[in-house]
């Protein structure tokens, strides 16, 4: 499909109103498709996969290149991003540390508001996370190992995440408030040394992003507890929730959502739009995505559904924070 083309056919989400084509061909240059963290985790995965399918889908010559802008859980990438211009050059895959945890548990806040800052062009998915105990952790079943984490001592377990106000970190929280006891904080760069640390006993657990682990537990460097999502994940069928496993009404899980700078035009999102839903609507991609840990959004798509889907979970997020405790410094 020829890039004009996209605009051509418009899109049904944006609103009753019909797109005609633009004067400006798009796009005219290289897209820049950022993540705010480094090679190797769950978001960068999910970027790299998209990119290839996202090329694919604006037209022939069109080229999507993945940028790893690493730093604070995505803030400094979601800071950068808020000041590009707005041609649709230059995107941003964001999740829930970056958009949800952030703004409500850094004190005084972002530079950003997760919202009415950003151009909202697509859900990607949603993901659980999933308990990953070093072999050496002594007990077995989801059940024992969540008796084991309620029974002892506080403080008697370190965890690993991928840093502070990461998803991993509000998850493992969230867990501790649950089972009424604490665990020690050992804060990482990145998914990848998060789960390294498990695997050589730095930490005895973590509750890393399902996309990030999965190969590593399918490998046996590490044991796979529980999910923390409220039902089981096609690819991890015998994988019990945390809520099987003793832990009543436990359900949290992150996302993925394609934003760009605030002001872009209509027809710009429709375009990046369009592929995206295109992407997303092929079963290779999404068997792809759900290997990885992610699973594909086929629910109504367009940017105004992205923007009410980004609303709620900065809302339950922030209820969540505010369960927590958690405090971010700037």
């Amino acid at each position: 499909m020829h890039r004009r083309s996209l605009f051509a056919l418009g899109s049904a989400t944006l609103g009753a109103a019909t797109l005609a084509t633009p004067a400006l061909a798009f796009p005219d240059k290289a897209i820049t498709l950022a993540t705010g963290y480094a090679p190797g985790g769950s978001t960068d995965i999910a970027a790299r996969l998209l990119a290839e399918r996202l090329s694919a889908h604006l037209g022939s010559g069109a080229r999507v290149v993945v940028e790893n802008r690493a730093g604070a859980a995505g803030i400094v990438a979601s800071e950068w991003l808020k000041r590009q211009a707005p041609d649709g050059h230059t995107i941003m895959l964001v999740e829930s540390s970056s958009h949800a945890i952030a703004p409500a548990a850094l004190v005084g806040g972002t530079r950003y508001h997760p919202i009415t800052d950003f151009s909202h062009l697509g859900v990607i998915g949603t993901a659980p996370l999933i308990l990953v105990l070093n072999n050496s952790f002594p007990a077995q079943t989801a059940a024992e190992v969540v008796q084991k984490l309620r029974s002892a001592p506080p403080d008697t377990y370190t965890y690993a995440t991928s840093g502070v106000g990461t998803i991993p970190h509000l998850a493992t929280e969230l867990l501790a408030k649950d089972l009424g006891t604490s665990f020690v904080h050992v804060p990482y760069r990145s998914g990848g040394q998060m789960l390294t640390a498990i695997f050589t006993n730095e930490a005895q657990f973590g509750i890393a992003v399902l996309a990030s682990a999965a190969n590593q537990v399918r490998g046996g460097l590490a044991r796979g507890i529980a999910l923390t999502g409220e039902q089981r994940f096609p690819s991890f069928p015998e994988t019990p929730t945390l809520a099987e496993a003793g832990v009543p009404g436990y359900d949290l899980e992150t996302w993925n959502i394609l934003l760009g700078p605030p002001g872009m035009p209509t027809e710009v999102q429709a375009a990046l739009n369009q592929a995206l839903r295109a992407a997303l609507a092929e079963p290779e991609t999404r068997d792809k995505l759900l290997t990885a840990g992610v699973r594909a959004w086929q629910q109504p798509n367009g940017p105004t559904e992205a923007r009410g889907f980004l609303e709620r979970e900065v809302a339950k997020f922030r209820a969540v924070v505010d369960r927590t405790g958690i405090k971010l410094e700037g």
